[in-house]
């Protein structure tokens, strides 16, 4: 059963997570440019507004089971070395595919 990995982070960090996904050989995603929102984790709102100018952006992608926790490694890892930028990933089983 493959996984749907959804990664959403600040726009600062989105040739970062493009350099992940080529460093793990995944090709195939979308990504959505332009998202707002604000983090459960203490995290500013990215709004695009005057008072919270910032945008984030997402990408969604779907793996293989065994890719899933490097994957997540290495967004964790991002993750700790820019706190203040803030990236999550959220994975899901993808029951059907066409």
């Amino acid at each position: 059963m493959k996984k749907a990995v959804f990664i959403t982070y600040n726009q600062a960090l989105t040739e970062r997570v493009d350099f992940i996904l080529k460093q793990l050989n995944i090709k195939g995603f979308t990504q959505w440019p332009i998202v707002n929102g604000a983090g459960s984790h203490g995290g500013e709102p990215r709004m695009g507004n005057h008072t919270w100018p910032e945008m984030n952006s997402a990408t969604l992608t779907i793996v293989n089971p065994d890719m899933v926790p490097l994957l997540l490694k290495y967004v964790k890892q991002l993750d700790e070395v820019n706190q203040e930028n803030g990236i999550r990933a959220f994975v899901w089983d993808i029951t059907d595919q066409y």
